[in-house]
């Protein structure tokens, strides 16, 4: 790759806990590049890209699409949902959004206005990461924003300072999250006891670190 086509993109930049600093250099560690939108990715494949193709993109957005609905946070509230993730990055759960067949009209008014029904923060991008030399092809993840203005997978335990650029990754960072769908929301006393969005009492201290392509 031309020193003027590295210039076009920056690093992927990780803030994760201690623990995660130790998972990451004992993992297998592989190509990766995040886009805020599939439009993205498919220009990025069109200038000579080394591991990934259009449809590549397209086969893992939607892939990322589907993991998002199924396995990002979930909160009782927008307000809760906004605290973690930022003002105006959150929305009414998609799975919800649809009333069965049959329901009342007055229900599904209530259900169209939120009421009754978790809060999600938006889809804000995707990663794709590059299993190729383990013999697995690509795989990816949904990205969402945190309320700091940084980028996190589902699960919360990494977090990056971009949805948009390239680097290595711990092959960990592509397991799946569990998933939340049809599970309680979380509730502000839930999140307060986790310390917030992909925290726990037992994991607090965070650093950033550099994966550099």
């Amino acid at each position: 790759m031309s020193k003027r086509k590295r210039s076009r993109h920056v690093a992927l930049i990780l803030a994760g806990s201690a623990v995660l600093g130790l998972a990451a250099c004992e993992d297998e560690r592989v190509d990766a590049q995040s886009f805020p939108d599939l439009a993205s990715c498919i220009a990025a494949s069109k200038e000579n890209s080394l591991w990934f193709t259009e449809a590549d993109c397209r086969t893992n957005f939607a892939a990322a699409e589907a993991e998002y609905l199924e396995t990002a946070p979930r909160y009782e509230s927008k307000e809760l949902c906004e605290q973690e993730h930022g003002v105006g990055n959150c929305g009414g759960d998609p799975a919800a959004a649809a009333a069965p067949a049959g329901t009342p009209a007055g229900e599904q008014q209530a259900q169209n206005s939120g009421g009754g029904f978790s809060f999600m923060p938006l889809l804000m991008g995707y990663m794709m990461g590059s299993m190729m030399s383990r013999g697995g092809g690509i795989f990816s993840q949904p990205m969402v924003q945190n309320a700091n203005g940084s980028y996190s997978t589902p699960k919360g335990d990494q977090s990056f300072a971009s949805n948009r650029g390239t680097g290595k990754v711990a092959t960990s960072t592509f397991n799946k999250a569990p998933s939340t769908i049809g599970k309680p929301p979380m509730t502000q006393a839930q999140v307060s006891q986790r310390g917030g969005f992909g925290q726990s009492a037992t994991t607090r201290s965070s650093g950033s670190r550099s994966f550099g392509g």
